[in-house]
């Protein structure tokens, strides 16, 4: 018997979050450090004839009693004639931040967008990802690619994760298989081993880029170097010469230059090419300076000096006051004229308030890691620093965590004792068996003491290590002291006779 198919139609309700463009440019804004917030104001001065330099003109500027950022609500909106949407000619007019802003409740928090932890090397990967031709979506997938690389250029995310975080904080979409097709286009950029998920595999991606360059055969030593990384990789790390000349059936000669060779291939790409384009000889301006007085007393301040202040334009202002007057009158072109000063009005008010914004949030944001870290702060000792984490910032401000992410990231602060980046506040904690909270940083300034002060005939092994740990008060696995070594990139007690 014949079966038909037949087609079943079926309604699904879904709740979807999405930001409004004042709360994107609120977010962008947000994650611009000093020198670049700079940039971005004078470049929005030159481009909005509504906005100009100088101090707002409360009193006489209606636009100034404007909700903060992504906090509007219908009712904000209709005190004003200026904000009424009846004085555009058609919803099509209408800035889409509008219409959307009063579709929004006024408890409604703003869904946070990913965060990436960007190196100093993360423009010139876009720069050449910008010469591929990729479709919008690998493009995407590319972009939070190279914002996950650490500093050394390698990617210790797994894909997986990478995946998960694509769909719940961007709402894309991907899988594994796609994700790997689009690194490999990142591992064919320059410094070659960028976006390597391994030292093996770093090692492996320079070895066939100059194998692509040359004919193997011109060079079989390229191939012996290969196997050496590919087959007997642990033998490699431990130096067992001998057993890599078994298993590969090569002469000592031919293991010694391969070795020789390998040994000179870069394992932190990234690291290398941040010195490259000048990354260590870049002058750090600061985001915030923080003085302490001979008392104690903490003052905070942000570093703005070259940021001009903002207002509106009092001439956009009258201008359009009076087309709003003869509105009963006006002909086509008024209409169109009145148009476009709303829109730059509106556009303008609406930077001025996502600079406020800003300027609020990194304020709160500095604020608490200077009560968290307060004794730092006023002895400049780092020993003194306590455990903290992002989530600690964010419940003390009422931030979200990722919020706290962005602030933190690129942004420096100038105090009495040196300029140190925000993220050097930031480290998780350990217990003692005393029950003494104590930060990662000083477990791990204590390993690097113990290796410092080994005997370098008979290294310290990491077993050996642990032990001294633990008669230190210390009694952390042995997996944990091999994690903060190489954390530290310090080899193995084999690689450091």
């Amino acid at each position: 018997m014949a079966q038909g198919s037949r087609q079943v139609q079926t309604q699904a309700q879904q709740q979807v979050q999405t930001l409004s463009p004042q709360q994107i440019l609120v977010v962008k804004l947000l994650e611009l450090p000093a020198v670049e917030m700079e940039d971005r104001v004078r470049a929005e001065l030159l481009e909005n004839p509504a906005l100009e330099e100088g101090k707002e003109d409360t009193p006489a500027d209606d636009y100034a009693d404007a909700p903060e950022a992504g906090n509007e609500s219908p009712e904000d909106g209709g005190d004003t004639d200026y904000d009424s949407l009846s004085d555009y000619l058609s919803e099509d007019d209408i800035p889409d931040y509008k219409l959307q802003e009063n579709n929004r409740s006024r408890d409604e928090k703003a869904e946070e967008i990913p965060f990436s932890d960007a190196t100093s090397f993360y423009e010139t990967l876009k720069e050449q990802l910008g010469e591929q031709n990729l479709t919008h979506h690998q493009r995407e997938l590319a972009e939070y690619l190279i914002g996950s690389l650490d500093d050394d250029g390698l990617l210790r995310k797994s894909l997986d994760s990478i995946s998960d975080e694509l769909a719940i904080y961007a709402g894309v979409e991907t899988n594994v298989q796609e994700l790997e097709e689009v690194l490999k286009i990142i591992q064919d950029f320059d410094p070659p081993g960028l976006g390597a998920r391994s030292l093996q595999e770093c090692l492996l991606i320079q070895i066939r880029r100059k194998m692509r360059q040359r004919r193997p055969a011109a060079d079989p030593l390229l191939r012996v170097e290969e196997r050496i990384v590919a087959e007997c990789y642990d033998d490699f790390t431990r130096k067992h010469w001998d057993k890599i000349q078994q298993k590969l059936d090569i002469d000592k000669d031919t293991s010694e230059r391969a070795i020789r060779e390998i040994c000179r291939l870069n394992p932190r790409p990234g690291a290398s090419m941040g010195e490259a384009i000048g990354k260590n000889m870049q002058q750090i301006v600061p985001d915030f300076l923080v003085e302490t007085a001979d008392d104690g007393t903490i003052s905070l301040s942000l570093n703005n000096r070259n940021v001009p202040e903002l207002r509106m334009s009092r001439d956009f202002a009258e201008m359009l006051e009076e087309h709003t007057k003869n509105k009963a009158n006006q002909t086509k072109e008024s209409r169109e004229a009145m148009l476009f000063l709303k829109q730059k009005m509106d556009a303008a008010q609406g930077f001025i308030d996502a600079v406020k914004q800003r300027q609020n949030t990194l304020m709160k944001t500095m604020q608490a890691i200077i009560d968290l870290q307060r004794p730092f702060f006023q002895e400049g000792d780092e020993s003194l620093l306590r455990p903290m984490i992002l989530k600690d910032v964010a419940e003390r401000t009422g931030l979200d965590i990722s919020t706290v992410s962005r602030v933190s990231n690129s942004k420096y602060v100038q105090t009495n004792f040196g300029i140190y980046p925000l993220k050097f506040f930031f480290s998780d904690g350990y217990v003692t068996e005393d029950g003494e909270e104590m930060s990662v940083r000083e477990i791990r300034k204590i390993l690097k003491e113990c290796i410092d002060g080994e005997d370098k005939t008979k290294p310290y092994t990491d077993d050996e290590l642990t032990e001294i740990l633990k008669e230190k008060g210390y009694p952390i696995a042995r997996r944990t002291v091999a994690k903060y070594r190489q954390q530290m990139n310090i080899p193995v007690a084999r690689l450091r006779r």
